[in-house]
């Protein structure tokens, strides 16, 4: 039977990094680009560690790639089952994130990937409002014409549009160009028709 002091020798000297749990590695590996540490945490099929979150921050590796401006990054982690709607501590979304870097090519693939679009963070504020804050026109359209709506309020009531009209310029023309219509609602029949 091995004593208390052999094995805390025998811990003692164990790797400082072995200690660490896999989600920790994981997002380690990825923070410093380092895709065969990546690959290797994500080749087990039982692993769920592509979306594990960063215990003080809440992001995923996803939203770290998103914040970092990196699409190749991007695009593997969704291949590999990144879930592109988690939220982070704060409720920011990695579509919330590219658009708050005005990452258009990044907003672009989120979307295509299913990334929803009115998903506010803790503060109420979407994409499209912050989009607004950014006066970035680009992303603007891309959210509205994916459907983004311009009349979800945030925690102060505002919408997309009041934040358009308060900004001035051509934001407010923006929305109202770009915008889907909204479907009339007296346009909807149900039941069979003949």
């Amino acid at each position: 039977m091995m004593s208390l002091a052999a094995l805390a020798t025998i811990s003692a000297a164990t790797p400082a990094l072995a200690q660490f749990s896999e989600s920790y590695k994981f997002l380690e590996a990825v923070r410093k680009k380092d895709g065969e540490k990546v690959t290797e945490a994500l080749a087990d099929p039982a692993s769920t560690v592509i979306n594990t979150r960063d215990v003080t921050s809440g992001e995923t590796a996803l939203h770290i790639v998103t914040n970092r401006r990196d699409l190749t990054w991007m695009q593997f982690l969704i291949s590999k089952g990144a879930n592109v709607n988690a939220r982070d501590a704060k409720g920011v979304t990695p579509l919330v994130s590219a658009v708050n870097a005005n990452f258009v090519e990044g907003v672009e693939l989120l979307v295509g990937k299913g990334a929803r679009l009115d998903e506010s963070n803790n503060a109420g504020e979407t994409p499209l409002i912050t989009a607004v804050h950014n006066r970035n026109i680009a992303v603007m359209r891309l959210l509205l014409k994916a459907g983004a709506n311009p009349d979800r309020a945030d925690n102060s009531g505002r919408t997309a549009k009041d934040y358009a009209k308060l900004g001035g310029g051509n934001l407010l023309t923006e929305i109202e160009t770009n915008a889907k219509p909204k479907a009339d609602a007296k346009a909807k029949s149900y039941g069979p028709k003949f």
